[in-house]
């Protein structure tokens, strides 16, 4: 589990002979300076805005927590990808010049293969099942590895809602797909989902899709209910259907300055972002449903709810077994195992 991961790095921090710290710092700017004296500051990026749960239930209580604990320690929130997107903000993680981000699984699957898997069309059941993956021992090989691959330490993960199909036309089964051009992500795991469910894929950037959907360039488009009303597209499609084909996976990421902070430090940042895997789900759950409601009582959207989940997943499932690398199916197989 992450508590098992993280008190074997305090161990090993509480093991180091002292004279390490003084021989790497040089002087009154070393790391254990910082840590032990004045105050460390770290930044926290993200790609959503400040009214999404990701924010205001997942950084922002972050931050807000560590600061309460009054143990030298603030965090810095930059939103709405202020200092990148995605995959250059993990690169960024990875060589020190940002402390902590908010990444989707597949992002990651960039500097780490296996990692990609967390966004496989139905991998998850739900987002309890998510949690109860990440919180186990089952997903130990997977963040140990994406560890030893990258020098970044996988502190929480969290399902930020289900990946829900619009369209302007109903998707209730994999054949309703066939003649869509719909948009996914561009990440090969999407696109392997995009496969699997039987979909056309063609990629658009997320900040294109609205004017992509106005002007008929893709006929649909899925993402989770947040997302889809926080870029007001029930004034370009008619149709959402809750097709729930994927968990929107956030793992909650720390890099090389991790191992810079002091066990109290440490402890105050992991006690946060276990806050925020906790808070995020039910802030999630909570927006979902007033959009829903929202939607219903003003007709923007016709809500499809009798979506063939079943058809999907039995159409899902031999895709992604056939063509998963052998490393990613070992992941695969670890999270199916973990279902209820």
């Amino acid at each position: 589990m992450f508590t098992q991961h993280r008190r074997r790095a305090l161990v090993a921090i509480l093991t180091v002979p002292l004279f390490l710290g003084a021989a790497c710092g040089g002087g009154g700017d070393s790391a254990g300076d910082q840590g032990g004296g004045g105050n460390v500051e770290l930044t926290l990026a993200h790609s959503y805005n400040e009214q999404q749960p990701q924010h205001r239930c997942g950084a922002q209580v972050i931050a807000d927590e560590v600061a309460a604990a009054n143990v030298g320690l603030t965090v810095q929130v930059f939103p709405s990808s202020q200092l990148g997107g995605d995959a250059d903000r993990i690169q960024s993680v990875i060589s020190g010049d940002i402390d902590l981000d908010i990444q989707g699984a597949s992002a990651l699957g960039a500097v780490h293969e296996p990692m990609s898997v967390v966004d496989a069309a139905y991998a998850f059941d739900d987002g309890e099942h998510l949690a109860r993956f990440f919180g186990s021992d089952a997903s130990k090989p997977l963040t140990d590895g994406f560890a030893e691959a990258t020098g970044v330490t996988a502190l929480g993960a969290w399902s930020a809602g289900s990946r829900q199909f619009t369209a302007n036309q109903p998707i209730r089964r994999p054949e309703d797909l066939a003649n869509l051009r719909l948009r996914f992500p561009n990440s090969p795991q999407f696109l392997m989902n995009a496969a699997a469910l039987g979909a056309n894929p063609t990629e658009v950037a997320y900040e294109e899709l609205y004017l992509a959907l106005q002007q008929g360039i893709v006929d649909g488009q899925e993402n989770p209910i947040v997302n889809i009303d926080a870029l007001n597209l029930a004034e370009v499609q008619d149709y959402i259907s809750l097709s729930r084909h994927q968990e929107n996976s956030n793992l909650v990421l720390v890099g090389p300055r991790w191992n810079e902070l002091d066990p109290q430090q440490q402890e105050a940042l992991s006690r946060a972002v276990d806050s925020a895997v906790e808070q995020v789900p039910g802030c999630v759950e909570q927006d979902e449903q007033q959009i829903l409601e929202k939607w219903r009582a003003g007709g923007q959207f016709q809500i499809v709810e009798d979506v063939d989940v079943a058809a999907f997943r039995a159409r899902v499932e031999p895709y992604l077994r056939a063509n998963l690398s052998p490393e990613q199916l070992s992941v695969y197989e670890a999270i199916r195992g973990s279902a209820a």
